[in-house]
């Protein structure tokens, strides 16, 4: 938990870029009937009865220094998929950056191995190496801002019936844009100091 705090903490830096990950599952439902549309005075109204779709699966990447966060849609969350998430991280959004700095929870597809199980040696080594990882601890993935924006992104676009893959999407293509455009930040205030007082129980009791 201390370690991630101070990374919060550490000033931006572009050659050592904070990038926050994380990923949620979504149901997919379609309609069986048309909703009734809006008319004045009274609401849409949707039938009781959906048809299940399957479950897709969203990627949360986040700089929270920045205001700016993408959000990558997959049909999957295998740690190939994870992988491809870091690939594009690394090689494509920070491609000049001396080091990474990774903020994710320890779920068990989290690690350099993901790399090596989707791309050959000297790429996932490649990739590897401008990793700087730093792990939420168990039952702490409220410390990862990634989980912040996607509970932003759950309440504010994912809080209806959605489909197709296709749709989901695009409606999260338009909420990233828009987020994006207005360089929505996070003032992470909550510091190593209030852990050790707030936390107090969560740390070993040593007597003298």
């Amino acid at each position: 938990m201390e370690d991630v705090l101070d990374v919060y903490h550490r000033p931006y830096d572009g050659d050592r870029p904070l990038v926050c990950i994380d990923e949620v599952p979504k149901q997919l439902v379609s309609e069986v009937r048309s909703p009734l549309p809006v008319r004045p005075g009274t609401p849409a109204r949707y039938d009781y009865e959906y048809r299940r779709e399957g479950v897709a699966n969203l990627f949360m990447i986040s700089e929270p220094l920045l205001g700016w966060r993408a959000v990558r849609v997959t049909e999957r969350r295998t740690a190939r998929d994870f992988a491809g998430v870091l690939a594009w991280v690394v090689e494509e959004v920070h491609p000049d950056a001396d080091k990474v700095v990774l903020v994710t929870d320890n779920l068990n597809t989290h690690s350099t191995a993901c790399l090596y199980e989707a791309f050959e040696p000297a790429r996932a080594r490649r990739i590897a190496e401008r990793l700087e990882w730093h792990y939420t601890p168990k039952h702490g993935s409220w410390l990862n801002v990634a989980e912040c924006e996607l509970a932003a992104l759950s309440a504010q676009c994912l809080d209806r019936r959605i489909g197709s893959i296709t749709h989901l999407r695009r409606l999260a293509e338009a909420w990233e844009e828009e987020r994006n455009e207005r360089q929505v930040g996070v003032n992470w205030r909550f510091t190593t100091a209030d852990a050790r007082i707030k936390l107090r129980s969560l740390y070993p009791s040593i007597r003298e």
